[in-house]
């Protein structure tokens, strides 16, 4: 019998041992910022706290996720296509996949996740022990729901739901007068954060913030901090983005030009009040973005009073490159003196999403890397081998599920709740962290609207309509020398394989 207590005593501690050593997790996840809007990469905007994840992690130069919010979004939490979970379309439920939370949650974790899901089901029912934020694309900043009193009614697309916890509520209509969703995710995941089940288990937090995407709502403070930053116009801000990024080495002029194509417009064109409108337009987004990052200060300072930063692997990312869409709201006020606040609904545009995606070509929706090339950043005290350096191998959203199970020491399951299970279809970062290199047998896939692509190795095939494009992408980021009539036969087998891959990959409804 004391052999038996003894040897239950070993195996207990052995595995309190191996839960404390694998690491915390938190992806942070922002929506429709372009490659040039940190500081680390660029941008004029202050991203202090953004920038030292990146000075202390590695900056990868080529992380895809699929030009658009919800695919990127299933491909991050599932580890497989879009196309193979029914999420490639439209937004709705997950199906034949499991995860991050499911996934985690087997293996010990405490699974959070705060933020923009937008899908049809709520987080908590997909294994998340909390969830808190917006089940939907967008909303408004201030006030997601109905009119509050003595306030103007909330500029809107249409009504969005919200979960907490198991609840739904559709709308939300926050009572906190002074309630502004950044803040809002960040608080709920601070509070969990304090909880002793969090304290005694490592954790996943999933904290999907719906900033920069319209509408462009900021508090004054913020905005006041860009005042007249914009008025030089946008040739004159994405030239310093660019000369930015050319010294700190993140990119190479030779195969990193400045084509401009497409180009914003000529700023000297504008008339003054456009002028005044534009330049507005960007100090909000501008101070969006600055919210977000006062934000992860407060995370990275609660894990460091909580003593658990050291060994929490922490992911930066944008769902799709900037945005150039119009809002299609409903109700909106376009009065100048309501710019930023709860009554307005408004967007930069094209010409800044243009400038926000330095040096790349085109934007949101687009499989051109303007679209799907996003800012990621990995940092991991205790896991990182070469901090502050760069990483230039292509990887994809479908690569976070490879490494949070590899990093957890989890088991990725063949079957979930009776439901067969897509095998992942991404592998582990965990060597690049390492300083390794990624070892990836085979091809990306890209597919939405009538954007698709196509990356084995270098070269790239990629098409918006029907015509494909072809480019050797270590010669050729900014994909401005189009090789479709030198090397035809190329062309033809990617756009072969492309074919097989999304007959194969498609879900049945």
């Amino acid at each position: 019998m004391k052999r038996f207590l003894a040897l239950l005593v070993a195996v207990s501690a052995a595995l309190s041992s191996f839960a404390d050593d694998r690491p915390n997790v938190i992806f942070i996840l922002v929506d429709d910022m372009g490659w040039s809007d940190l500081g680390c990469y660029g941008s004029e905007i202050d991203t202090p706290n953004i920038d030292q994840l990146a000075q202390d992690g590695i900056r990868f130069t080529q992380m895809y996720n699929t030009a658009k919010c919800f695919p990127s979004r299933a491909c991050l939490l599932t580890g497989v296509y879009a196309q193979q979970s029914g999420m490639d379309e439209s937004h709705g439920e997950m199906r034949n996949a499991v995860t991050l939370g499911e996934v985690l949650r087997d293996a010990g974790y405490r699974t959070l996740a705060s933020g923009k899901h937008h899908g049809t089901e709520n987080l908590y029912d997909r294994g998340f022990d909390h969830y808190y934020g917006l089940r939907d694309g967008c909303c408004n900043f201030w006030n997601p729901g109905f009119q509050r009193p003595g306030e103007p009614e909330p500029g809107h697309k249409r009504i969005r739901y919200w979960c907490i916890d198991e609840k739904t509520y559709y709308p939300y209509t926050p009572e906190d007068p002074n309630f502004y969703a950044t803040d809002a995710f960040t608080d709920a995941a601070l509070e969990w954060f304090d909880e002793p089940e969090t304290k005694k288990k490592p954790f996943i937090l999933y904290l999907s913030y719906n900033a920069p995407h319209y509408p462009l709502h900021a508090w004054p403070e913020d905005i006041a901090k860009y005042e007249g930053v914009y008025d030089e116009g946008y040739q004159a801000i994405q030239e310093s983005r660019y000369q930015r990024q050319v010294d700190m080495g993140l990119v190479d002029p030779k195969k990193n030009p400045l084509v401009g194509k497409p180009q914003a417009r000529d700023w000297n064109t504008l008339s003054d009040a456009e002028k005044v409108t534009e330049s507005k337009r960007m100090e909000i987004y501008a101070a969006m973005l600055d919210r977000v990052d006062q934000n992860i200060g407060k995370v990275l300072e609660k894990l460091r009073q909580q003593g658990r930063l050291e060994n929490t692997m922490i992911f930066f990312a944008s769902d799709n490159g900037a945005c150039a869409e119009e809002t299609g709201a409903k109700v909106v006020s376009m009065t100048p003196e309501d710019a930023g606040k709860v009554a307005s609904f408004d967007t930069v545009g094209e010409d800044w999403a243009i400038v926000q995606n330095t040096p790349f070509r085109y934007y949101k929706n687009y499989s051109h890397e303007g679209g799907i090339c996003t800012p990621f950043i990995a940092y991991w005290p205790k896991g990182l081998k070469k901090p502050g350096s760069f990483n230039r191998e292509p990887a994809h959203f479908i690569d976070i599920m490879a490494t949070v199970v590899d990093a957890g020491k989890a088991a990725y399951p063949k079957w979930h709740h009776g439901t067969s299970i897509t095998p992942m279809q991404g592998v582990s970062l965990l060597p690049a962290f390492k300083g390794k290199s990624i070892k990836r047998g085979k091809p990306l896939f890209w597919k939405w609207k009538q954007g698709a692509a196509i990356r084995d190795g270098n070269y790239k095939a990629v098409r918006w309509g029907d015509d494909w494009e072809l480019y050797d992408i270590s010669k050729d980021r900014n994909e401005s020398r189009n090789l479709a009539a030198k090397e035809p036969e190329r062309l033809a087998n990617l756009a072969k394989q492309w074919e097989d891959w999304h007959a194969s990959a498609k879900i049945s409804d």
